[in-house]
This record gives structure tokens, sequence and C-alpha cells, in this order.
């Protein structure tokens, strides 16, 4: 697998020169002008590193920065990095003149409760951390004083996998600034030898092409990249940096035979990629997702996909299509082998796919199992061939079987083992929690595919790792007397340019040697051998000491059982996903891993306070969480080319509904006792609702006929994600499988999780966007505390709303889809400043007013008066129904 690295590092900038070249007055001043390009804010990075040692693919990594604050004040640091989500950090630390403050990693919970002892004592600069598509970003801050230097070290492992034939290591460059001393070293040492050693860069120029050198002698290979302070430049004196792109180094081992075994103090870890093997023929079925929401780019992308994929078919291949809106429909009754002609027709039928309906998905998935039944049962395919089943969608199952706990029983009863199921969700409307667990019970993985103008590139890339398929139900076997703690040692497909890992621990630390025998099915026969290895063998190739990094076995054996322990509990309920949690969690701290069960916390000086940072891990599905620079910019949001254009409930309460294609808007009140819960979004086809519950002044006026009400808490809920999201003047709940979330609005947070985002601007408002589906933004009201009569109330404010289903309904639901009104009779009303008239809406006549409510989004305090139509009676004949109709018993 890529292994990914970004180094990014923010206002430090290399401020030295060597006397060497101090020869001049001329050189002199170039100095002078050279270290006013370098020295930006004050800080000067003197030294940056990524020193990475890989040994049996098991790689070792450590990044080091080192800055000094060369300004007269105090001054932050920051230190961001990008790391492989494969990885697993294994220590940070920051030395600041001297003192050192390391992280220690903890259970998750324990290190919460640290960081939030550590936060009530002072304001946290937080460590940022968040997802891309193979990556996640830490970044550090600290603030320093004048004259101090501060170094950041973080190291993080991983086990290099094999694709198309190469182990890779991908490294993001982008320092953004010239670094004066910035290097890459790469040792890598494998007993099998290496073969194919190669580093390139994106970024590399004619002139930096001889910068990278590169050694290869045997088992040992070295890359180094250090480029100096005027090889970096895009021209000469100028003070941007070219390096900005991607360094990859990739390789390839020697392999003599199928597999290889190595032994070290007591584990052992076994390779097995056999070469030269006859390709077995392939049986798949391409289940394609054709809801309305997968129109525009989306299908057209799936299509260009599938036809570059037709090239690639091979004529033993047996394959067919079958596509899911609100109904099923099949390309061919049976699969089809992969002659030319079927190959044109298929094409052809590929350029006619187009969008329909819902999303019917487990009438897709379970006609794809039939169809591979049939195929088998009726012997229309080879014995010796692999089943596979790829579905593709980007939304949520809506018709027929929608439950999706029933589904993936259903699917996996249905497939009893025979075939691998592979997922692929394309966006972020999807429930991927959902799509994983019933790939991972299928013996298959679930994807996902992004958003981007190379979608159909993505959905091709997994299309060829799984397309040339060597061996089936493989098996490695060790003596259960000997070896324990095996990690999965069956595997229903070996592919082409793979390898399979297995590791374990002996029984008898002291045991010399170890047979396997490995089984498997070919597409000619079958594969059976016997392999043995002895402890003195192994010693004998890791002579050269200064490749290995401690117990690296060990190591590789506790990384790959821990990851495989988070997989297996993805499926898993009850008290096996406990047990397996447990396992998990306590291999994560014997051997210093932030995994998704622990986090790392620093805590560190700043002003006589105590401020903490926590790091998590990430996982493709679940919640990633991090506090935002006390000091950042609140994050903004864009409604549309005209900021006026939205629908909203804010006030006392009174609702907004913008109509576009008028250039104008409709508004009325709702009044009703405090306590009383209002709907108002209800969408039964995204699952989004959005209740929202009165409040009244601290006392009665009375000498008002109304008493004022404002919304104190609002429930957002989405059926789909298993969320409920309750958020009130002083918090905000977040409640899902993964357990319950709190936050205050003391500072700004983001919290990412499968569908859902929520970042909290620090006592401005909450942005909430779930998937590729509306987004909604609640505004914090803050009252003064001494007031006599008002309370602190919340608004709410839809963005994007067009992208809930037309079934939305509720106070504001129902106005999410176009809506058209016309204006007769314009006259004086009792209020000079505010014409009445006659408005026509679905054959109705309402008298209206013109007068302005308060749009508070962009100023919580005074609001900007939008001009709109009021309907009078609590939105009498422009609301379905009556309000009270919209009175529910509670939040959710």
């Amino acid at each position: 697998m890529e292994s990914h690295l970004l180094l990014c590092i923010l206002l430090l900038i290399p401020a030295f020169v060597s006397s060497d070249f101090l020869v001049t007055h001329v050189r002199n001043i170039k100095k002078r002008n050279a270290d006013s390009d370098l020295v930006v804010n004050g800080i000067e990075i003197y030294r940056m590193k990524i020193d990475s040692k890989i040994t049996s693919r098991f790689a070792h990594n450590l990044i080091t920065s080192r800055a000094v604050n060369r300004g007269n004040v105090h001054k932050e640091v920051f230190f961001d990095v990008e790391l492989p989500k494969t990885a697993f950090i294994t220590n940070f630390s920051m030395t600041i003149d001297g003192i050192t403050y390391p992280g220690n990693i903890k259970e998750k919970e324990a290190a919460k409760q640290q960081y939030e002892k550590a936060v009530s004592k002072g304001q946290t600069a937080g460590l940022v951390k968040a997802s891309g598509r193979k990556t996640e970003k830490f970044t550090v801050s600290v603030n320093i004083a004048a004259g101090s230097k501060v170094t950041f070290e973080l190291t993080y492992e991983e086990l290099l996998k094999r694709h198309f034939g190469k182990y890779e290591m991908f490294i993001k460059v982008k320092p953004k600034q010239l670094v004066k001393d910035f290097e890459i070293e790469v040792n890598i040492f494998e007993p099998q030898g290496i073969i194919e050693l190669e580093a390139e860069g994106t970024f590399i120029t004619n002139d930096l092409q001889n910068v990278i050198k590169k050694t290869l002698s045997d088992e040992k290979g070295h890359i180094c990249f250090k480029p100096t302070l005027d090889q970096q430049r895009t021209c000469e004196n100028c003070s941007q940096s070219l390096l900005d792109g991607d360094f990859t180094v990739k390789y390839d081992v020697k392999r003599t035979t199928p597999d290889n075994l190595q032994i070290v103090n007591g584990y052992f870890v076994h390779f097995f990629a056999p070469t030269n093997l006859p390709k077995l023929p392939k049986n798949v079925i391409f289940v394609i997702d054709i809801s309305g929401s997968m129109s525009g780019r989306e299908i057209e992308q799936t299509r260009e996909a599938l036809l570059k994929i037709l090239d690639d078919i091979k004529e033993d291949d047996h394959f067919n299509f079958i596509l899911f809106g609100s109904d099923v429909h099949t390309w061919k009754d049976t699969l089809i082998k992969a002659t030319p002609e079927n190959l044109d027709e298929a094409r052809e039928f590929v350029r006619s796919i187009n969008t329909e309906g819902l999303t019917n998905l487990y009438g897709g998935i379970m006609k794809g199992i039939d169809m591979l039944n049939a195929a088998h049962e009726g012997n229309f395919v080879p014995k010796r061939s692999a089943s596979i089943i790829i579905m593709l969608t980007d939304g949520q199952p809506n018709v027929g079987i929608s439950n999706t706990q029933d589904i993936q029983t259903h699917v996996k009863k249905a497939i009893e083992g025979k075939y691998t199921l592979y997922n692929l969700g394309f966006g972020y409307g999807v429930d991927y929690n959902f799509l994983e667990k019933m790939a991972l019970e299928n013996k298959g993985l679930a994807r996902r595919i992004y958003p981007d103008s190379d979608s159909a590139l993505q959905l091709q890339g997994f299309y060829d790792e799984v397309s040339n398929p060597m061996l089936i139900d493989v098996e490695l076997n060790y003596p259960e007397n000997e070896i324990v703690d095996v990690t999965k040692n069956t595997f229903k497909h070996f592919y082409d340019g793979s390898e399979i890992v297995v590791a374990g621990r002996f029984r008898d630390v002291n045991q010399n040697s170890l047979t396997v025998d490995v089984k498997g099915e070919g597409a000619n026969d079958a594969l059976s051998f016997t392999t043995q290895q002895d402890k003195e063998q192994t010693a004998k190739a890791f002579q050269e000491q200064e490749y290995i990094f401690g117990d690296f076995i060990e190591r590789l054996w506790a990384y790959l059982t821990i990851e495989q322990l988070l997989e297996k509990r993805i499926a898993a309920t009850g008290e096996e996903k406990e047990n397996f949690t447990a396992e998990a969690l306590d291999l994560s701290l014997k051997y210093k891993f932030v995994t998704p069960l622990t986090s790392m916390v620093v805590t560190k000086p700043e002003e006589d306070e105590n401020q903490a940072e926590i790091a998590d891990k990430p996982t493709e599905g679940k919640a990633n969480c991090f506090y935002l620079p006390s000091a950042a910019s609140p994050v903004h949001y864009v409604l549309s080319s005209n900021p006026t254009w939205y629908t909203s409930v804010d006030g006392d309460p009174h609702f907004i509904i913008s109509v576009p294609q008028k250039e104008d808007a409709i508004c009325f009140n709702i009044n009703e006792n405090p306590g009383a819960v209002l709907s108002l979004i209800n969408d039964p086809v995204t699952g989004i609702t959005i209740n929202g519950e009165l409040i009244g002044d601290k006392k009665a006026n009375n000498d008002a006929k109304i008493q004022n009400t404002y919304f104190g808490k609002l429930g957002i809920a989405n059926k789909h994600l298993d969320l409920k999201v309750t958020v009130t003047p002083e918090k905000i709940n977040i409640q899902n499988e993964t357990g319950k979330t709190t936050f205050t609005w003391l500072h700004s947070v983001m919290l990412q999780q499968e569908g859902l985002t929520v970042i909290i601007n620090k006592k401005k408002d909450l942005v909430l966007s779930m998937g590729s589906g509306a987004s909604f933004v609640v505004v914090l009201h803050h009252v003064w505390k001494k007031h006599p009569l008002h309370k602190d109330f919340l608004g709410l404010y839809t963005l994007e709303s067009h992208k809930l289903s037309e079934q939305t309904h509720g106070l504001l639901g129902q106005f999410f889809h176009p809506i058209d009104f016309t204006i007769l009779e314009i006259h004086p009303g009792s209020d000079p400043k505010k014409p009445d008239a006659t408005m026509i809406f679905k054959n109705k006549e309402l008298t209206v007013t013109r007068g302005w409510q308060k749009d508070y989004r962009r100023d919580p305090e005074h609001g900007i008066d939008i001009p709109c139509w009021f309907v009078h009676n609590n939105g009498a004949g422009l609301i379905d129904g009556v309000h009270t109709d919209y009175i529910v018993s509670s939040l959710f």
C-alpha cells in the first residue's frame, strides 16, 4: 500500500547560511538579503529531516524539526505532518530550551480526562488531526520565548503492503518555504535481497535529478535527498520553494521461492508471494447504483470507469451488470463470457446507463448473489475460477429491505463464504460503516471513492487491484503445539503483484526452527508445499545491525495483530466485540501505538498555565475530533451567490422562507407556549429530522398580549447514521453507535465522522453537514446574564436544502423545494412603512404585510434586516394544515 507523508511547517523559515560562503562583501550582502527572505515572523527552522528505516517491509519513521525564535517577543511555532492512514504513531515529543515534554499514550477515555484537566487550567492551542484520502494530518503548535529553541520529534510505524509488484513509500513534500537544512533519508534492509529500487519526485527538475542519491547492494538500499538552499529556489534569488509535490520510493525483493520465513527472538513473520503462476479466470458481477442521487458527474464517471474496465477483462472471464434504482435491472439474465462480441455489446449497454428512482440496494446485491449461484450450479463458469461481486453506491438503502442490519444478515447467509464482496462507497452520503461491515463479513473490503475529477480513475484503480487472481482458498498452516497468537492465515484470494503476510509467536522462545504447510487452488491444479526455516539462518541475514530497529518482528506482529483485531471488531457484536476491543487495547498500550482505542496526550507549558495536545487515530466512518486553535478564525460557510437566499427560523421565533426565483422571501411567526416541541424538518428518505423546543422569558411580561418564546433546544437526528445531536445554549451532545460526546461553546472544535461534519465556532455558531445532503447552521444568541427577562437562545439556518428529498415536511421542510406566489393589490396598511397586499398561494388569497425579519448569521447580536412578505396568524394558509399539527412529543 502506498505510504503517504506530508511535511508542512508553517511560519518556520531557516535563516542560517554557512560561513564558507562569506568570502566577499558582495556575498555578505547576498546573505543578508537571503536571511530577509528566509525569516518569517521571526521564526527560523535550522533543521528538518525525515529518517526512514525499513526492515523486512516494516517501516520505522522519525520526523524531526528544529526551530528558533529570532524575534524579540513570544512567537507561536507550528509543526504539521501528514501520515499514512495505515500508520500508528508511537511517539511524539517537544523539547523547549533543553526540557523535553513527552507524549503519553493512554486508553482513550483516560487520555481525554488528562486533556480536559489541562484544558481547565488554560486555553488549548489544539492538536489538529484531519483525514485526507490516504493520510491523516497532525498539527501541533507551541508558544516559545524570544531566543528559545524547540525541537519536534514524531515517530510512526507501519507495514508496507505490496501492490502491483512493488512496495511503495510515498512522501508528500510541501514545506511551503525554503528550508536551509532539509533532508529525506531512507535505509532499506531486506534479507531476500532488493531489486528495482526507484526514487522520483513530481517536483524534481533536471537540475535536481542528480540530488537524489541512490545506492543498492544486494540486501541494502539507501536513498538520500538533500537539496541545498539554492537548489530549492524556483528561480535565482527567488524566495519560493519548488519542493512541492510527491517524493516516491519503490522497490521489490528477490524471490527465488514462493515464500520467505524469518524468525527473531521468539517471533516469526511469513511472507507469501508466488510468481509465474497462470492467472485464474474470474467471474465478476458489477452491481451499480443508478438512483437519482447518482445523476450528473457521478454516473458519467461510473460509465467512463466501466468502459475502461471492459478493455481489461480477459476472454476467459465471465461478467455481468446489475443496476439498481427503485427497481433492479440486469444486462443479461446470466453471466456472459468476455468474447470480443459480448464486450462490444457491453460497451453499448454501459453508454446507455442512466439514473432513476430511489435506492433498492438489497434487491441489487441479492440479484448478483443469485446469478453467481446459478452460474456455479449450472456449471456455466469454470470450476477453478474466482467469483467476486463489486458493488458501487452513493447513498443509503430506502426501497425494499432498508434496515442495514437485516441486509447484512441476508447477504451473509446468501453468500455463505463462497464469494468475495467488495463495496465501493461513492462520496460522503453513504453509510460507510454498513458497507465496511458487510464487505468484511464476506471476505472482502470497502473502499471510499472520493467525489473528484479523478473518480473514474479511482474506480478503475480498485478494479486493477483485484483483476488478476492467481490462487483461491489459500491456507498457511503452522503447528499448533509450537505457535500461538497467529495472525490471519486463511485467504479467499491471492492477487498478482500482492503479498500475504502472517506473523505469530512461539510457545517456547528458545525454539530454533519452524515448518509451515502452504495450500491453495490454482488455475490448473492445487498448490501445496512445505517451508522450513531455522533461527540461525535469519540471524545470519540480520548481521547488518545498523538497519535493525529494536525487536522489529515482534513489533510487526503486534502491528498486524492490532490491525486485524480492529477489523474484526467492525463486524462483531456483543461479547465478541468487547473481547476484540480489550485485546487490541492491551496490545496498543503495551507497544505504545496510537490506535482508534488509544490517544496520546502532550502537556506543555504556556504562560505558566498547562496546555494539552491530544492525538487520536481516526478511522474511516468513525468520529475524528479535534480542537481548533483558540485564536483560529471562525469557519465560514457559503449559501449561494446571493447570501440572503436561505430558509431559517430565529428570534421569537420567526420563520424566513427564501424564494430565489422571485428574489424575495416570505416570513411568518409561530406563537406557542414554552415547552412545546415543534417539527421543523422531517425527511423520511434521508432520515434527517430536526425538532425544536420553545423556552419563554425568565418571567412573564404582564403587559404583553403574547408571551415571547424562543428555541432553547434543538434535536437533530439522522436515523441512517444512528445519530442524535442535542444543541442548547450551554452545550452540544452528539450520540451515535460509538458513544456520546459532549462539547461546550467555549472552544472552536471540529468533529468528523462517517457522513457527518460538525464545526463549532467558539461562542458563535455550529455548522453541521450530513454527507452529500443539506447542511445546517445553529446560531448561538448570548443575552446579558442580568437581563430581567430574556435568556440565551438558538437560531437555525439551512444550507443546500434542495438536497433533501421532495417528501421533506415540517414547518421549514415543506418549503425546501420551489414554491410560487403572486402579490396583488398592494395598498397602505396600519403602519405607513409596511404596506399590505394580497398573496395568491396555492389558489388561496392571503392578506400579507411587507416587513422585515432579522438574519443573525453574520451578526448574532444585532442581525441584518431581510425584507419579506409577512403571513399573519401563525402562517395560516401558507403552511399545510394549522401550526398545532406540528407539535410533537419530544425532540427525537
